[in-house]
């Protein structure tokens, strides 16, 4: 399934030079990061919603949205699937509370 984050990855670059009167994504780009945290933010929220609510279609569908505009944000700082995949095997077999304290202290 990373193949799917790949490639989406991959469109989601494409659009940074894209027409933004022609692609969502470019006009999200063109209208900054504020634009696009207000997107993952709003995203997130309705997640919430549709878990609170049980309904398991809607969940996958928002989930998918907070999912898309999370990867924007990544392709925004230069960043991609593939960062965060590693994280997440770096702590594999680590307990929550072990991973949380190896973090430099902030």
């Amino acid at each position: 399934m990373s193949d799917v984050l790949d490639r989406l990855a991959e469109l989601l670059e494409q659009r940074k030079s894209a027409d933004p009167q022609s692609s969502y994504v470019a006009k999200l780009y063109a209208k900054g990061l504020d634009a696009i945290l207000k997107k993952v933010g709003e995203e997130a929220a309705e997640t919430i919603i549709a878990a609170k609510d049980g309904d398991a279609e809607q969940i996958i569908y928002e989930t998918a949205d907070l999912w898309f505009h999370s990867l924007v944000m990544l392709a925004h700082a230069g960043l991609g699937p593939q960062d965060v995949l590693k994280e997440l095997a770096r702590r594999e077999g680590l307990s929550g509370l072990e991973e949380k304290a190896s973090r430099p202290v902030e």
